[in-house]
């Protein structure tokens, strides 16, 4: 299931990103969930749950990478429109050159938002691994 996000609106971007990283945020209750205790291994298979759960993760992962790099490339577009219309018109607009700050303010925090992406999904690879490497080992896992 593919979220839509949305990029001209920075606070809707941030929810949006805030809702697509619930699992990143419940990573741990989630392993709870899927590693069994010893008196219920015999009921789950955990490699296959640790799998499983790694695949979401991924998936995870890689939506939302590719919905920040879209926005990132979707503003910087905005900005190189706006910095040529601003040469055009000889920065005698000034609702033009308000324009062009916000969104090269903008540009930066989606750019800052792609360094976060990668703290969260280092913080929840490395957690998955510490719990679920007895099960499974994803071949290019790096930890």
């Amino acid at each position: 299931m593919a979220t839509i996000v949305e990029c001209s609106d920075f606070l809707q971007f941030q929810d949006t990103l805030r809702k697509m990283r619930q699992m990143d945020d419940k990573i741990i209750y989630m392993l709870n969930t899927t590693i069994p205790t010893e008196s219920f291994k015999g009921q789950v298979d955990p490699s296959a749950q640790c799998k499983d759960l790694f695949q979401q993760i991924e998936s995870e992962h890689e939506q939302r990478t590719q919905a920040i790099t879209r926005c990132v490339e979707v503003t910087r577009e905005r900005v190189v429109q706006l910095k040529e219309l601003r040469d055009k018109s000889g920065d005698g607009d000034p609702t033009l050159v308000k324009n062009l700050r916000k969104e090269q303010t903008k540009l930066r925090l989606l750019q800052s938002e792609l360094n976060i992406e990668e703290v969260i999904k280092k913080r929840t690879i490395q957690v998955y691994y510490e719990r679920c490497r007895g099960f499974y080992k994803p071949l290019h896992l790096n930890t």
